[in-house]
């Protein structure tokens, strides 16, 4: 009798463990593991099947292959995959990158690594989006598309649009710039890698599409913003959302990261009356006038004298929608730089004429529109409490003798730079335009109108900027000076002929000579052919004497 063995199949046989097949295996029903529990993922709202990341001919996104299955392939495969975690599938591109640089960045990126680099695999658009490893040839994809369209998701290979990536973002730094949260705080959505670097996958999940844009949290008021960064402005309503001025990929801007080509493109997206803002908000009109800031938007760095921006007068991330009285600097300017009394730069203004100064004192002073017998185009020194005298912008008045002032003015009153200098159709000017030093048709940016050409007809409003603190009729009727009306009346001669508006310096003028702002106009006035003096002097309260020519007529000198 014989008797036959039956031997188990192969597929019967269990594997031994520690084998190669045993091995095998594991990692077949790991991988498919983790396959069904992408997949079961995936059903959620927000999961890889119904997002941009699912390629696969099935796939719903815009960018998709022609005939491939499988979903995870493009980045992933279990055989064959690069020595790269986790499993990858794809070629990794090479360091060709313009990365992102800045005057205002601490840190110092080089060229992308980690995850950043592998998301550049498919969004530098070097490398074709079916170029996968397990593959034998490139998975086609639909339309013919090789690679991501231009536009945001394709970055290209110059990040210096691009929000900084693959940076040491530690203490060391937080603590350089103050405007950086410490890392040690950032919670469980933001997360570094293990070289405690920045990367694309600390702001994207790209399995995960709840928030949309694959962001790791909801950034509604910017709150993925918020965890890195420290600069949220809770004051004006509009300049709460980042997004509404800044764009992390391929902004416009460039370094600045902005939605617009410069800064104040951006600004007037919502300034420029199209948006609903609040009545006067339309600066843009103003930046249209006649004499305005702003002249030059530009974005170089540094900026020269003529490309004045928004983001010099204003910090849009600490500005607030609150007053303040003269000097203090207003809220809605927010935390921003200036040039202090004594020439020193500040990081953070007290004053509003500290702001002015940046661009109208020292080096960057403006020229003068009016030939002066003392010339002084800094601002800065016309305005110094040690003045020999001036309009009160940093200080009150020297004189407390000043009968024509309106109240509640008084000689111990202050006032800002933009008492005058502001746009002629905002509320200041009984308009309804925007308030502020944004532009006016009156030049100089004067908030209202002031001649100061030769043989002007006085009337209220040919000396309505004067008026607007000065009591006209104290003026005609000569209570300060007993020739005012025969003056700019009678010899039609302007205010500014004899009166310097800003101030004159203690470096160049004396106060028997230059006191009440005399500094007369030459083109005017010329020196006395009797004497070839050409001064004013003081001589006390409300008496003097000037040795000059005007209008034909020899003062050699006329005392009152």
């Amino acid at each position: 009798m014989t008797t036959s063995t039956r031997m188990p199949s192969r597929s019967a046989s269990p594997a031994r463990p520690g084998t190669a097949a045993a091995r095998r295996c594991a990692v077949a029903v790991i991988f498919a593991s983790t396959l069904l529990a992408s997949a079961a993922f995936a059903q959620d709202a927000g999961g890889i099947l119904t997002s941009a990341h699912n390629l696969s001919a099935a796939g719903g996104a815009q960018v998709r292959a022609v005939s491939e299955a499988e979903v995870c392939i493009f980045c992933h495969t279990p055989h064959g995959s690069a020595p790269i975690q986790p499993l990858w599938n794809r070629h990794v591109p090479v360091n060709a990158y313009t990365v992102y640089s800045s005057s205002s960045l601490d840190a110092i990126p080089g060229q992308p690594t980690g995850s950043s680099k592998l998301c550049l695999s498919c969004h530098d658009g070097t490398i074709a989006l079916g170029s996968v490893l397990s593959r034998g040839q490139t998975v086609a994809m639909a339309g013919g598309i090789t690679t991501l369209p231009p536009g945001q998701n394709n970055l290209g290979t110059d990040l210096s649009d691009d929000h900084p990536v693959s940076f040491r973002y530690d203490a060391a730094l937080a603590a350089r710039d103050t405007k950086l949260k410490d890392p040690g705080n950032l919670g469980s959505s933001v997360k570094l890698d293990m070289r405690r670097e920045l990367q694309c996958t600390s702001c994207h999940d790209a399995h995960n599409n709840q928030f949309g844009k694959f962001l790791v949290m909801d950034n509604s008021a910017s709150q993925l913003c918020n965890t890195c960064h420290s600069r949220t402005n809770a004051g004006i309503p509009g300049h709460v959302q980042c997004a509404s001025c800044h764009k992390p990929h391929t902004a416009p801007s460039g370094p600045f990261l902005l939605t617009g080509q410069t800064v104040s493109a951006t600004c007037l997206s919502c300034h420029s009356g199209q948006a609903a803002r609040p009545a006067g908000a339309n600066i843009a009109a103003d930046l249209n006038k006649l004499s305005r800031h702003d002249t030059n938007p530009s974005v170089r760095i540094p900026p020269t004298p003529a490309d004045v921006t928004c983001n010099d007068c204003h910090e849009p991330h600490t500005m607030q929608a609150m007053t303040a009285q003269p000097p203090f600097i207003s809220p809605r300017l927010g935390q921003v730089a200036g040039l202090n009394a004594s020439g020193a730069v500040i990081p953070r203004a007290q004053y509003e004429f500290e702001v002015c100064f940046k661009c109208h004192a020292a080096g960057a002073a403006t020229p003068a529109r009016i030939s002066r017998q003392v010339s002084q185009t800094d601002t800065r020194l016309e305005f110094s409490p040690s003045a020999i005298s001036f309009h009160p912008v940093e200080a009150h008045g020297k004189s407390t003798d000043v009968p024509s002032l309106r109240p509640p003015m008084t000689t111990s009153s202050l006032i800002y730079c933009t008492s005058c200098h502001a746009s002629d159709s905002g509320k200041s000017a009984g308009g309804a335009g925007a308030a502020g030093a944004h532009g006016s048709n009156v030049v100089p940016l004067l908030l209202s109108r002031y001649d100061t050409v030769d043989f002007t007809s006085e009337s209220a409003n040919a000396y309505a900027l004067c008026y607007r603190c000065h009591d006209r009729s104290s003026i005609l009727a000569n209570q300060s000076f007993r020739y005012h009306k025969k003056h700019v009346v009678g010899a039609r001669t302007p205010c500014s002929v004899c009166h310097d508006a800003h101030g004159i310096s203690s470096a160049q003028g004396t106060a028997t000579r230059n006191a009440h702002l005399i500094n007369f106009d030459i083109g005017v006035v010329q020196p006395d052919p009797v004497t070839h003096r050409l001064e004013y002097v003081s001589q006390g309260p409300r008496r003097g004497a000037c040795y000059l020519t005007c209008h034909g007529k020899r003062h050699s000198p006329k005392s009152y």
